[in-house]
């Protein structure tokens, strides 16, 4: 059985937008780890446009030699997006139309997992999709920018797992709620 695993990097007032502003300094080994552990358990990566369009922009061009590069070039990707009209970048498709049921269909036998693309988690949040929702939370307040959650619907959430970093960095794994 597949699933969708979602994983942000998120400042402590809930910023996501433009981590490289802020995020680096707290980035070691154990980050590098646990981000690692989470894309090499998916069969594919699941973006939304504008992460896909930023991505696609760099990493064709990145430095060969980097073990990160031909990870990102060689994965098997899907792009989520209702305006985009194909995928040039290596190894992606794109899911249009009815999106929810696409992907529903597609996690029940692939393991995806979601770098970035926080409008994307926030409607698979809703629709009830994320399987794991992994927050690398910050100790920085940025003060600015887009937050992960907005306005919209509530959805209960249980702790599974919480790692500090020695950065500070905390590793918060949330899944669906159960019912008690």
């Amino acid at each position: 059985m597949g699933f969708i695993k979602s994983g942000l990097f998120i400042s402590l007032d809930g910023v996501i937008e433009a981590p490289e502003t802020w995020h680096f300094p707290y980035f070691n080994d154990e980050m590098g780890a646990a981000v690692g552990q989470l894309m090499g358990e998916a069969d594919a990566t699941l973006l939304g446009r504008k992460t896909y369009e930023a991505f696609a922009s760099y990493w064709p061009q990145a430095d060969p030699a980097d073990e990160m590069t031909a990870t990102m070039n060689g994965a098997r990707k899907y792009v989520v997006s209702n305006t985009l009209s194909e995928a040039t970048w290596e190894n992606s498709s794109v899911i249009n139309g009815d999106v929810y049921a696409s992907l529903a269909t597609l996690k029940e036998d692939t393991g995806l997992s979601t770098t970035g693309s926080a409008t994307l988690v926030r409607s698979l949040l809703e629709q009830g999709l994320v399987d794991e929702l992994h927050l690398l939370v910050h100790p920085i307040v940025v003060g600015h920018g887009k937050k992960l959650f907005a306005d919209g619907q509530t959805v209960p959430l249980d702790l599974k797992s919480a790692t500090t970093f020695q950065t500070g960095v905390l590793h918060l794994v949330y899944t669906p709620a159960t019912a008690d």
